[in-house]
């Protein structure tokens, strides 16, 4: 069985598609039912935030679920499969589990380092969990991702990231007004987590007025109330207003998340005829990919630093490189895990190796004693343990050979090689491959406890 991850999220879809694919806690329970009854599908784990809704399903075969998946996505979010799919990516095994690792490093957040998808995959398991959708494969692949998230931010100052790009922006942006945005009028365009932070860092500068632009008029008014509640005289505009907003502004700093520019050429003429002539405009364009059409940089009076330019930034490498060793422990921890579950699957089959080998002894032992009635306790206990030695000899370098090479890539083959040698029917390695127990509990670690007999106990 392999993992499956079907996704859509700000990298790839604009917000109106988002929207629509979007999936409260309310739609969760109904979507992980439909998807289960697939048949394509034996454990699912939705994960769904404001930025990105992503489905991890345990699968056989990958086209059918794929199918399955896009399907159902398709139908809850009212898109046709082809208009759902050409903003969604997809990604299979190795790649599904690396992709899980980074977003729960905060390394695929629209702020890179926030800690808040760290909850969001906790309770996207927890979902699935109770709805009995979750399964060894899923809950060892959650908590490995929760172990790498907190790693990662535990060992590097990804935390800082994105706020460091927001910082180094607005100093850019003072520089142009000898050093200080104090008293001076901000457009945020973007309501989101970078939005959030970009007013919180305007109105530690002093910022005289704010206007906060969205598409959705309701996310810009809570920004807007939220720096209201900070000392910051805000308001909120439409997406429509946008050239109005700038008419009176210093500083324009987008955020959006969108896929194409948000604000065009034509935009920006618009905005710029409503000012007074020689007025600066500082652009600081945080979107990936660009929110601003970058032949703006070459109207009169208007300065524009995006992400490239920033990221040449002294403070913003620092930055820069806390993601760079954020992302080499995600690729340590990617091979560890990977290693650990080529080894999960071989063991089975030493085990059931060991148990085949066993049960021939007993027999041949058998055997022997009624061909030799005459051998006295002390003789028969000698045969045995010289056969089980001999045994045991030749099974020890093949079998220990065997997990080593498991760990690779490809081992997979070896364990294949063993039962095709040995003949040891899929029967008999399933049944040496039932979840660990200890006194009747199911050993579940980080998230929960849960008895045998289905019932749960009480958090590790």
């Amino acid at each position: 069985m392999s993992v499956l991850l079907v996704g859509i999220s700000h990298r790839s879809a604009p917000v109106a598609v988002l929207e629509r694919v979007a999936i409260t806690d309310t739609d969760r329970p109904k979507l992980t039912d439909k998807l289960m009854a697939s048949g394509n599908i034996s454990e699912v784990m939705v994960v769904s935030t404001c930025n990105r809704v992503e489905v991890y399903a345990v699968v056989d075969a990958f086209h059918g679920a794929l199918a399955s998946v896009g399907e159902i996505l398709a139908e809850h979010s009212g898109l046709q499969v082809p208009e759902l799919t050409k903003h969604a990516y997809v990604r299979y095994s190795e790649a599904a589990v690396e992709h899980l690792f980074a977003v729960a490093s905060g390394l695929d957040s629209m702020v890179v380092g926030e800690q808040q998808i760290l909850g969001q995959i906790r309770a996207a398991y927890a979902a699935s969990d109770t709805q009995q959708a979750s399964g060894r494969v899923l809950h060892e692949l959650a908590q490995q991702a929760l172990r790498v998230g907190k790693r990662v931010h535990s060992e590097t100052g990804i935390d800082s990231a994105g706020a460091s790009v927001v910082s180094v922006a607005l100093d850019r942006a003072a520089a142009l007004y000898g050093g200080s945005l104090a008293g001076r009028t901000a457009v945020v365009l973007g309501a989101g987590a970078m939005g959030g932070l970009s007013v919180a860092h305007l109105g530690r500068a002093g910022i005289g007025k704010l206007i906060v632009v969205n598409r959705t008029r309701e996310r810009a008014d809570h920004l807007a109330e939220t720096a209201i509640s900070a000392g910051v005289s805000a308001s909120a505009m439409d997406l429509e207003d946008m050239a109005t907003a700038l008419a009176d502004a210093d500083v324009l700093v987008t955020c959006t998340g969108a896929v194409g520019a948000v604000v065009s050429l034509a935009d920006a003429h618009l905005a710029l005829a409503q000012r007074e002539a020689g007025r600066l405009l500082a652009v600081c364009d945080l979107g990936l990919p660009r929110d601003v059409d970058p032949a703006v940089a070459g109207l009169p009076g208007v300065s524009v630093f995006d992400m490239e330019s920033l990221q040449r930034d002294p403070a913003a490498g620092a930055a820069a490189s806390d993601a760079s060793a954020a992302r080499d422990i995600v690729s340590t921890e990617l091979s560890g895990y990977l290693a650990g579950q080529r080894l999960a699957e071989v063991t089975p089959t030493v085990t059931a190796l060991r148990q085949r080998a066993a049960e021939v002894v007993e027999g041949e032992l058998m055997r022997l004693e009624s061909r030799l009635p005459g051998l006295d306790s002390p003789q028969r206990a000698e045969v045995a343990r010289t056969v089980r030695r001999v045994v045991d000899k030749l099974l020890h370098s093949p079998t220990v050979r065997v997990k080593q090479l498991a760990t690779t890539p490809g081992g997979d083959s070896y364990a294949a090689a063993l039962r095709e040698l040995f003949e040891l029917s899929p029967g008999a390695v399933d049944a040496v491959a039932s979840p660990l127990e200890i006194n009747g509990m199911e050993l579940v670690d980080d998230f929960t406890s849960r008895r045998t007999d289905g019932s749960k106990g009480q958090p590790e």
